[in-house]
C-alpha cells in the first residue's frame, strides 16, 4: 500500500523524494501520478536506466540525469535558501554519488556548487578552490579509496563538513567500509559522516544546516 507524505516539507523543510531502487515501475508511476494530480513537482533517486525507459514517456517535463540516476517531474524550484553549499568529489568514479547529492540540493532550493577530481592524490586541484571552500557555509566531501578528502577539507575551513564514503576502490577498500572508518576516525574536527554512497542523506543534512543559517540572516 502506498501512503505518500505530502506534508513532509512543512514539518522538516525537505519534501518527500521517491527512493526508486526497490520499487517497481508501476509503483513509481503511481507515486508520481499522485504528485502530478496535486500539481506538485516530484523527484526520485536511484532510478535505473531500465526503469527510466518504462516511466519517462508517461509524463511531461520528465528530466533524468544519466550520471546521478535521478529524475524530476515538473518545474525545478528556484533557489530559495540563503547560504552557499559546496560539493567536492575526490574522483570521477565518485561522480554518481556527487550528482545525486547535487540534484537533491538543487531540488530543495539550495544554492549549491560542485567540483570534481579534487582528491588528495593531486591535492593542488583541491587547493585551487581554497577561496570557494572558505566562502561555503556547508561542504559535502565525497571520496572512495582511503577516504582522506574530508579530513583535509575540514582542516581548511571553519564550516561543517559532511563526509560521504563511496564504494569505489580496490580489495581492502571493502566496498566503502575503509573510507567510512577513515572518515569516522578523522583527526580533523567538524565532520559528520553519512552512510556509504548516500548522496541523498548528505544533501538532506546539508539543506537543514543551510536552513538554520537562513533563519539567522
Amino acid at each position: 500500500m502506498i501512503n505518500i507524505d505530502f506534508d513532509r516539507e512543512k514539518r522538516t523543510g525537505c519534501p518527500e523524494v521517491i527512493y526508486c531502487e526497490h520499487k517497481s515501475p508501476e509503483q513509481i508511476i503511481q507515486i508520481i501520478t499522485s504528485f502530478v494530480e496535486k500539481e506538485k513537482s516530484v523527484m526520485g533517486t536511484r532510478l535505473s536506466p531500465e526503469k527510466k525507459e518504462k516511466i519517462a514517456g508517461k509524463f511531461n517535463e520528465f528530466l533524468y540525469d544519466d550520471v546521478g540516476e535521478y529524475f524530476i517531474v515538473g518545474n525545478s524550484p528556484e533557489i530559495s535558501k540563503p547560504g552557499i553549499a559546496l560539493i567536492i568529489a575526490a574522483g570521477t568514479s565518485d561522480e554518481k554519488v556527487a550528482r545525486e547529492c547535487f540534484g537533491v540540493m538543487k531540488f530543495f532550493g539550495v544554492n549549491v556548487e560542485m567540483f570534481g577530481d579534487c582528491g588528495v592524490a593531486g591535492i593542488h586541484r583541491l587547493l585551487a578552490h581554497k577561496e570557494k571552500i572558505n566562502d561555503a557555509d556547508v561542504i559535502v566531501a565525497i571520496a572512495g579509496m582511503e577516504g582522506a578528502l574530508p579530513s583535509v577539507v575540514a582542516g581548511m575551513t571553519g564550516s561543517p563538513v559532511i563526509a560521504v564514503p563511496t564504494s569505489v576502490g580496490y580489495g581492502t577498500h571493502l566496498n566503502g567500509l575503509t573510507p567510512l572508518f577513515t572518515m569516522l576516525t578523522s583527526c580533523s574536527g567538524g565532520i559528520g559522516v553519512v552512510n556509504i554512497d548516500n548522496g541523498f542523506g548528505a544533501a538532506v543534512l546539508a539543506t537543514k544546516i543551510i536552513s538554520l543559517i537562513s533563519k539567522k540572516k
